[in-house]
């Protein structure tokens, strides 16, 4: 289904709930001492609020942090990956050719096999670990006699670092990818006392009550969605692609 229509879906559905929550509490609840109420309700409902505002908030702004993270990761780790490439030109031409070849071939399977498996949750093959292990090697085994030869080959090396380091993000994130259970009843249950509060309020009519339970309602649950869409970088609303390596792989070939 279509992300914006699963979020319509979402807000739709949540503000409907609510404002026949609130319709029902209005017409057939207990209504005595409910306008004097206000004050104490309108504390609790403030406290209240204002730690489920904080902790939308933060979780909605980590997703974003970790959507953001992944993908400069992946960028660099491409970008790396070319660099030394480039950088072992200077190695010889056998040390050249096996660096090229391996770095087409990392590329290739990091789009073609890792990622799919990043987006459905199964294992990553071990298959780009042996290719970057073998791109390591070379580059070690080559000789270099002359200066700028042995800075090319330091340079190789930082960048093949580099790679390793940003691929052991990348595959953190896809297996740690996910908003906790507990977060999630956290949420879940601030949003729902969140809008079940504004129901001790007396003084307003019935319309403009139900539409104010369904606004807040609908508000919530479309953040709710957001960061149900962020949790996976690799899915979702995010979906990192590999355009990177895509990318990358065109630079080599």
């Amino acid at each position: 289904m279509n992300i914006y229509v699963s979020g319509i879906l979402w807000v739709a559905g949540a503000a409907v709930v609510a404002a026949v929550i609130g319709y029902l509490v209005r017409r057939f609840g207990w209504d005595e001492g409910r306008a004097e109420n206000n004050d104490a309700a309108g504390q609790v409902f403030t406290i209240v609020a204002g730690l489920q505002a904080v902790l939308v908030a933060f979780v909605l702004i980590a997703q974003f942090d970790t959507v953001k993270a992944t993908q400069d990761g992946a960028t660099l780790e491409a970008d790396s990956l070319v660099a030394a490439t480039w950088a072992a030109d200077a190695l010889g031409d056998t040390t050249k050719d096996k660096v090229r070849t391996l770095a087409a071939a990392y590329s290739k399977t990091v789009a073609e096999k890792e990622w799919p498996r990043m987006r459905d949750g199964g294992k990553v093959p071990d298959t780009a670990w042996g290719q970057l292990e073998e791109m390591r090697k070379a580059v070690a085994e080559a000789p270099a006699e002359e200066d700028w030869v042995k800075d090319r080959k330091i340079e190789a090396t930082n960048q093949l670092w580099q790679v390793y380091q940003a691929r052991e993000a990348r595959i953190a994130a896809a297996k740690d990818a996910g908003v906790g259970a507990v977060v999630w009843f956290a949420l879940i249950l601030g949003t729902i006392v969140t809008v079940l509060l504004p129901n001790l309020f007396g003084g307003t009519k019935l319309a403009a009550h139900v539409i104010i339970v369904s606004t807040l309602a609908g508000t919530i649950t479309l953040l709710l969605f957001a960061i149900y869409q962020l949790q996976n970088p690799f899915t979702g609303g995010a979906k990192i692609g590999p355009d990177a390596f895509s990318s990358a792989l065109d630079r080599l070939s």
